[in-house]
């Protein structure tokens, strides 16, 4: 019997800064290693550690304009200044071959990918408290009082979508969220629809 699924899924998480979203993703691409991450596109400097092509590809702002007017992108958005958005094109070839894809995209984003792929499967990530997130925000170390105040506030913001999402994990630990996110995709790709191929011809 053949279990391979005509099309991929298409996996989006998000969450507030500071929540550890890409420390979850790194466990879980190292468990699930068939998962596709979408790289995003941005025109913001890259930051040190960071490199292009891994964390995001970096381009010049007309570049990525050109990408807009040329409709090659899922999604954007303009965050503090710079662009950031994902790759239609890569996506849809991935989802086309029967590989599973992963985007990292914020609130306004996810609500763009669920209007143009009601299929997708949305996964908010929320931390075991505010208390703890305004723990990890001051344990980087990379922000002024200022700046955590604020990220706290659209913290705050962006948990009112969380009702526009499938599920909500919360990353206490993060081995638990990355098995938690694991049991979600098993599910949807037990679901009737995603299946249908197993019984052609019965």
């Amino acid at each position: 019997m053949n279990r391979a699924r005509h099309r991929g899924q298409l996996i989006v998480l998000s969450g507030p800064s500071g929540v550890g979203k890409s420390t979850v993703i790194a466990e879980l691409l190292s468990v699930r290693k068939d998962i596709y991450f979408s790289v995003s596109f941005t025109t913001r400097q890259p930051r040190v550690g960071e490199a292009d092509g891994v964390n995001y590809n970096f381009v010049t702002r007309d570049a990525f304009e050109a990408m807009i007017a040329a409709g090659e992108l899922l999604e954007y958005t303009e965050y503090v200044n710079h662009y950031y958005g994902t790759s239609l094109k890569v996506i849809e070839e991935k989802l086309d071959a029967g590989i599973d894809v992963l985007l990292d995209i914020e609130v306004q984003g996810a609500a763009t990918v669920r209007t143009k792929c009601p299929e997708a499967v949305l996964i908010f990530i929320i931390p075991p408290s505010f208390e703890e997130l305004s723990r990890r925000l001051h344990g980087r170390n990379t922000d002024g009082e200022e700046v955590i105040a604020g990220r706290l506030e659209k913290a705050k913001v962006e948990c009112r979508e969380i009702p526009n999402y499938d599920y909500l994990v919360v990353n206490d630990k993060v081995s638990w969220a990355a098995e938690e996110i694991i049991a979600i995709l098993t599910a949807e790709g037990c679901r009737t629809k995603n299946r249908m191929n197993l019984v052609e011809g019965v």
